[in-house]
């Protein structure tokens, strides 16, 4: 029998309003549910009436190459984050993948419909040496095949030059500026900070005189050693530079060496104009203003009135959806090479792209010796090293290639050293740029101690332990001369190990390798006198090698496959939703999505930063080897 609850009239009135208030929550919230249905609706309609298409390319077009934000091997953020960047014109988060740059210009060479190109590097974050010679030797192939190349700039930075040069004519602002400097690589140290202000006491134990990635924790400047082999390698790089500007603006090495040892007479003598000392000194071919290379490139072109140039024109990123959409295959049964990249830091497990992980990084590798379409793989390395295991583990997946009769070629980027070498080291065949950064076979591990620096502050460890190596790693208590026997005896092991398998992997005795490693950093061309590299060339000539060890023929009778992580079905509407005029509008002016972005936004991890996690993430183990190298310029 169901009971009749009777409300006095003031319960009545509350409960009356709890309804009213819970019917308008549900009314606010069902609108806004409908509304942003609604609105997906919209941009899904949008996008479904503009198709896949893309607009024909038209005859006499200028191809605009003007890359902003990092140059890469590999995007680190997922597509929804990268639109929504690029629609709140978010520069620093920007980031073009080095293989789009290239394959655009590459591309242009054979247009009929490109006439010319206008290069806008600028804006562009160069990475290191080995990279930017790739595009410049492909902005190179472009001017020989008769394209005309002018280049354009306010401010132009030392590696951005490289890519200037390289075109038939250079202009910067009469009010910019263009200065060659020279290579250098000073860092921070912070021993009397830590030691003597701070009271951390940091224990160092390494293999290798050169290994001086960690020396800024123990020393108040660099070591002998380290300004010894820093020298060597960077006045290769730097005189290989130097070779290359002047064969591009036909010059020679000497007449640029002297422009840098007179600067201040010449940049005085030019009444501190830093645009004409440029001009003097035969860098650039003009100054002009952005006003005027438009008006030179309507003039030469076609003139466009609904350009925002002014001549008919089409951007990197609309060509490369043109190529894209030109070479669509569906259902492409060709064999393949894989190509797989380990760009970043090597850190252990599951990592995003933008880091190497000894699990995510080892299942790509696994995915490509599992694909029966697959016949050989390229491992493009651009790495500093990081972790002993992680890179071990890649290393078995490279061998484990081999093993299942898949050739595997490494190409090393701009910087391939330390465990950015032990990933690389068993690969059939290893290509580096001759500026390409690499070597550094050594190992080290990093312990602080904060018991001074407790004292300072009264607090004191103690306690009891069951044996005396209880507790012994614990930071806040002094270190124990033994345990400090202990860890050299790990990173002497470690080291073993990292000098046996590059001998056995090199197919040289373990003496002829430690003569080379003991962290000492080389070019790509030093390396490849020492016997650590094959061969000198670019990412072109690793991928043919792979080919023709896998006897596949012609690049026609191929296909290259690029093996990554796949963004989730949300990522990718997301970034088409973003990328759209309809959602850039929204996003741009809405201060939820900026939130939203500035949460999901990855941040570059700086070398302090790893050095931190890696000694306070151990995952049980009481010391951990590292394999890095702070050797990037």
């Amino acid at each position: 029998m169901n009971q009749v609850v009777h409300r006095g009239p003031i319960a009545a009135f509350f409960v009356g309003l709890w309804n009213v208030m819970n019917f308008t929550r549900r009314l606010i919230l069902n609108f806004l549910f409908f509304g942003l249905l609604f609105l997906l609706l919209v941009i899904f309609v949008a996008a479904v009436g503009r198709g896949n298409g893309v607009k024909p390319l038209l005859e006499r077009t200028t191809l605009v190459i003007a890359p902003e934000g990092k140059l890469v091997e590999q995007y680190s953020a997922d597509p929804a984050t990268r639109a929504l960047a690029k629609a709140f014109g978010d520069k620093n988060a920007a980031e073009i993948q080095l293989r789009d740059l290239v394959r655009g210009i590459d591309a242009a060479r054979d247009d009929k419909n490109i006439e010319r190109v206008l290069l806008r590097v600028d804006q562009l974050q160069p990475s290191g040496y080995a990279s930017m010679r790739e595009v410049a030797a492909a902005l190179a192939r472009l001017r020989d095949s008769g394209k005309q190349v002018v280049a354009f700039g306010e401010n132009l930075e030392q590696s951005q030059y490289l890519l200037a040069a390289q075109a038939n004519e250079v202009y910067i602002d009469p009010m910019g500026s263009m200065l060659l400097e020279g290579l250098g690589r000073y860092r921070q140290y912070y021993r009397q900070g830590l030691q003597d202000k701070l009271g951390v006491d940091v224990h160092l134990f390494r293999v290798g005189e050169f290994k001086s990635a960690a020396e800024p924790y123990i020393l108040d400047a660099a070591s002998k050693e380290s300004k010894e082999a820093d020298l060597f390698w960077m006045n290769d790089i730097w005189q290989r530079y130097l070779a290359d500007i002047a064969k591009a603006r036909k010059l020679t090495p000497e007449q640029l060496a002297s422009g840098i040892d007179t600067m201040p007479e010449g940049i005085a003598a030019a009444g501190g104009d830093l645009a004409k000392f440029a001009l003097q000194q035969k860098l650039v071919d003009g100054l002009k203003t952005q006003e005027e290379i438009e008006t030179l490139l309507t003039q030469r072109g076609v003139a466009d009135e609904d350009s925002d140039n002014g001549f008919r024109s089409i951007a990197l990123p609309a060509y490369l959806a043109q190529i894209d959409a030109k070479h669509l295959k569906i259902g492409d049964e060709r064999p393949q090479v894989a190509v797989v990249i380990a760009s970043g830091e090597i850190t252990d497990g599951e990592q995003p792209a933008g880091t190497v992980g000894g699990k995510s990084t080892s299942a790509l590798l696994r995915e490509a010796r599992d694909d029966e379409d697959v016949k050989a793989v390229v491992l493009r390395v651009d790495s500093p090293g990081g972790g002993v295991y992680p890179s071990e583990e890649i290393r078995r997946e490279v061998a484990a290639l081999k093993a299942a009769g898949k050739p595997v070629v490494v190409s090393m980027g701009d910087l391939a050293a330390s465990g950015g070498y032990w990933i690389s080291m068993n690969a059939d065949r290893i290509y580096a740029d001759p500026s390409t950064i690499t070597g550094s076979i050594g190992i080290f591990g990093l312990i602080p101690n904060v018991t001074r620096t407790l004292d300072k502050v009264g607090v004191h460890t103690d306690g009891v332990g069951t044996t005396r190596f209880a507790g012994a790693f614990d930071i806040s208590r002094p270190m124990d001369p033994a345990v400090g026997r202990v860890i050299q005896s790990v990173i002497d092991k470690g080291y073993a190990d990292f000098t046996g398998k590059v001998a056995a992997a090199r197919k040289k005795s373990v003496e002829e390798i430690d003569s080379i490693a003991r962290g000492r950093v080389w070019s790509g061309a030093q390396a490849k006198e020492r016997g650590l590299v094959d061969e000198l060339g670019g990412f072109e000539a690793a991928l043919a090698d792979a080919a023709a060890r896998a006897k596949l023929g012609k690049p026609d009778a191929y296909r290259v496959r690029y093996i990554e992580k796949m963004s989730s079905p949300f990522s990718q509407f997301m970034g088409g939703f973003a990328g759209s005029r309809m959602g850039a509008a929204w996003l741009k002016d809405s201060s939820f999505a900026r939130a939203l972005l500035a949460k999901a936004m990855p941040e570059t991890d700086a070398q302090l930063r790893f050095v931190e996690e890696a000694a306070s993430n151990r995952n049980g183990a009481p010391v951990k080897g590292l394999v890095y190298c702070f050797c990037g310029l």
